[in-house]
């Protein structure tokens, strides 16, 4: 791998799949025992609003009681993914969040190779209270990547009073995610960073297309949630797209200082790149252990029926340490990627 792992952090609670590593750890402590320009690109997604993943709130998450977890109710006997109520922060709560990222920022930055783009999944309440300190710690802003899907976010008649008001809608019903964009700065022009540190731009669809802004979407469907039930997880066809063009070059090493799942590293496996990943929660370290193997051979642009699944994941336990044969991908006009089968 490309970045070089001190001998605190390895001897941490580690798990290996292939090219990316899982490391049960705080992710700021972990990133200050770290080399100087040892990342080349992060791709993650927080907890909003912190709030959410806090111990108590997952304690009533897990036993379906919700607290700032919104539990939508089943819908033609489909049980339907809890999700945070993010109106429910007080100013306290965002002075919290806008400090919190500041110190992971800053302690990010260092890290960080010139020219290396951070990725970092936002919601459009909170997103400029993310981006204030993300900017300060010294990191450009180089736009944002529109993931457009419909979430159960927003759209609701006033509560109490939907009768009364039957053509209101209280908010707008939220139809994209911002992540945001940054890059840290340049060492010289665009192609000097290229040639030195293997970043500084993003990598192109094809010859005639270049990574576009807009990424269309949709909701993680319930044959991939099955083997990675994680209540924030993103579908591989959308978080392959980002994850392969963050490294322009094919090269270098992606952080996802927030793993979850390990939703960001079965990207960069099923891509052939390499992931290291951080994930302070027992309960999703243990859990990535097997959605990992699970979300790099899934293949998004297919269809698996319940039983292939099923007997997937009765069959794929792998202990820590195994490896597997890189997967080989293509690009369909449409610029997705899916496992190529002509081998």
């Amino acid at each position: 791998m490309n970045t070089v792992i001190s001998s605190r952090a390895a001897a941490a609670t580690s798990f290996t799949y292939g090219g990316c590593v899982l490391f049960q750890a705080d992710c700021i402590d972990w990133l200050r025992t770290q080399a100087h320009h040892s990342i080349h690109a992060v791709v993650t997604d927080p907890p909003y609003g912190l709030v959410e993943y806090s111990p108590d709130e997952q304690a009533k998450l897990r036993k379906g009681r919700g607290g700032v977890w919104r539990i939508p109710p089943s819908f033609d006997g489909h049980k339907r993914s809890p999700v945070p109520r993010f109106t429910t922060l007080t100013t306290k709560d965002c002075l919290r969040l806008e400090e919190f990222f500041g110190t992971w920022a800053k302690t990010l930055v260092p890290a960080l190779v010139p020219g290396a783009h951070v990725v970092v999944a936002s919601q459009p309440l909170l997103s400029q209270i993310v981006a204030r300190p993300l900017a300060s710690a010294g990191l450009e802003r180089r736009g944002e990547i529109i993931r457009l899907v419909m979430t159960l976010r927003g759209g609701d008649r006033p509560k109490n009073a939907h009768r009364e008001f039957s053509d209101v809608s209280v908010m707008p019903r939220s139809m994209f995610e911002p992540w945001l964009l940054f890059r840290k700065p340049l060492e010289g022009r665009v192609q000097d960073n290229l040639r030195k540190w293997k970043t500084g731009a993003l990598r192109r669809l094809s010859a005639k297309r270049p990574f576009g802004d807009v990424i269309e979407s949709h909701p993680t469907r319930s044959s991939e949630r099955l083997g990675a039930p994680h209540p924030s997880l993103k579908p591989q066809s959308f978080l392959r797209q980002v994850v392969r063009a963050v490294l322009p070059l094919g090269e270098g090493t992606i952080l996802d200082p927030f793993a979850g799942s390990g939703s960001t590293l079965a990207a960069a496996e099923a891509l052939g790149l390499a992931a290291i990943g951080l994930e302070s929660d027992p309960h999703y370290f243990e859990l990535a252990q097997d959605a990992i193997p699970f979300l790099v051979k899934f293949n998004p642009n297919g269809k698996s029926s319940s039983v292939e699944i099923s007997e997937y994941l009765r069959g794929s336990k792998l202990q820590s340490g195994s490896r597997v044969r890189r997967g080989r991908f293509s690009e369909t006009a449409s610029g997705s990627l899916f496992p190529d089968t002509r081998r």
